[in-house]
């Protein structure tokens, strides 16, 4: 930014010195040249004064000093040299003032004026003086370095002037941007500094009251989601001691598949408030995740879950992994929870036969879970929170499962509309983590 405001600066100043300069040389030489023809009328005109009507009989003429380097001459009325200094014939400024007026002109690389003589309304003779051209040019040229160096010295002031500007006009800038980039980098307590410049003092005061906004904002949802998954995991843990040791005291063949299936289902269940409270405190940025569980067991696990609900609805799901080791390490509990909303929203959205499938990616392991159904309307707005595709439901799912998915490193997209695809991006690290 400084060095576009001295930039502006430096241009804006070229411009208004080549508008003042340019008019003022070329007057500058207009007006030397001009007082110099007028220095040499003055001294023809004195000399012309001198010139008695009797030096055509022999009468001596006695002319003043000729102009400093230039000569002054008395032509008579044949345009011969009479007296004074000059060439011996007269030139066509000597003929031009013969017809009785004063005439200005150059010859011979000279500025020259001749002025008639005049005795009862005839001239008698003509009066000559001249100058070197070379010697105006000189002090046009003397004042215009003058100039120019004048023009310098300005465009110096104005350069140290845009640069001292530019400094107060950037600093407080980049102190704003450097707080910028403190937040972006997770620091919501940083405040913007005040400056000397009204604007800046009003966006860094509007930026604050935002962050601060933000900040509440951020700490009262970290805070819901801490007391609710606090509050849950409580009862949650204590329904898991009572089906456990129900499981051990209860020995009833019908219950036990029941019970069996309730403590799966709880145990489940404090999982989820474990992932999202993960999820509340890891503001939204990816992070290592330890790969603890077995791919195998994640699929064998996912399947168990949900062969039920979809032989209950009539409907086929299969799982697989392609070319992928079944001791493959994975983050087991957000790819599962990722897992479990794709395969509920393919339950209730879609149609036909659903597949999970795993494919080996090198560096990422892709979980496909495709149906056959389609999805209708713009495919950005499927993981909008309040979203949903058949109007029922907050919409949550899928924003859940996204944000899960960026907190693992990875990415969850829309891959096919007709039939429905879903695909979750899943990094893998040779040390253990996603």
């Amino acid at each position: 930014m400084r060095q576009r405001v001295v930039r502006v600066a430096v241009v804006a100043a070229l411009v208004a010195v080549a508008l003042l300069a340019v008019p003022l040389a070329l007057a500058i030489r207009s007006t030397s040249y001009a007082d110099q023809r007028d220095t040499l009328e003055r001294a023809a005109l004195a000399g012309a004064v001198r010139v008695s009507p009797d030096y055509t009989t022999g009468d001596p003429v006695e002319l003043p000093a000729s102009p400093a380097g230039g000569h002054l001459g008395l032509y008579d009325a044949r345009a011969r040299l009479h007296a004074g200094s000059g060439p011996q014939v007269g030139d066509a400024p000597v003929h031009g003032a013969l017809s009785g007026e004063a005439v200005r002109g150059r010859s011979g690389g000279d500025l020259v004026v001749g002025v008639p003589v005049l005795h009862a309304e005839h001239v008698i003779g003509v009066v000559r003086a001249s100058s070197p051209a070379t010697a105006v040019r000189d002090r046009v040229f003397l004042a215009w370095a003058a100039l120019l160096g004048v023009a310098a010295v300005a465009l110096a002031v104005a350069v140290l002037v845009a640069r001292q500007q530019a400094r107060a006009l950037a600093t407080p800038l980049e102190d704003l941007s450097r707080h910028c980039r403190a937040v972006t980098e997770g620091d919501l307590n940083a405040r913007a500094a005040p400056s000397s410049i009204t604007e800046i003092d009003q966006v860094a005061r509007t930026h604050n009251e935002m962050l601060h906004s933000l900040s509440e904002l951020l700490r009262r949802e970290r805070d819901f989601a801490a007391n609710a998954s606090h509050q849950l995991r409580t009862p949650l843990t204590g329904l898991q001691l009572t089906l456990e040791s129900g499981l051990e005291q209860d020995d009833d063949a019908r219950l036990r598949p029941v019970l069996t299936e309730a403590l799966a289902t709880t145990r489940r269940l404090h999982r989820t408030v474990e992932e999202v409270l993960r999820l509340s405190s890891s503001r939204g940025l990816p992070r290592a995740t330890a790969a603890d569980r077995p791919l195998g067991q994640v699929l064998r696990a996912t399947e168990e879950r949900w062969h039920g609900p979809f032989a209950q609805a009539g409907r086929r799901l299969e799982c697989h992994a392609r070319d992928v080791p079944g001791d493959t390490p994975v983050p087991g509990g957000p790819v599962a929870e990722i897992l479990d909303i794709l395969l509920d929203n393919a339950r209730v959205h879609g149609s036909g036969t659903v597949r999970l499938v795993v494919r080996d990616l090198d560096d990422a392991l892709a979980f496909d879970v495709t149906d056959e159904g389609e999805v209708r309307g713009p495919a950005a707005q499927l993981f909008d929170r309040g979203h949903t595709g058949g109007g029922q439901g907050t919409g949550i799912g899928l924003g859940l499962a996204r944000d899960l998915a960026v907190s693992l490193g990875g990415r969850l997209s829309l891959t096919g509309s007709t039939p429905t695809a879903f695909t979750l991006l899943v990094p893998v690290r040779g040390d253990g983590t996603a």
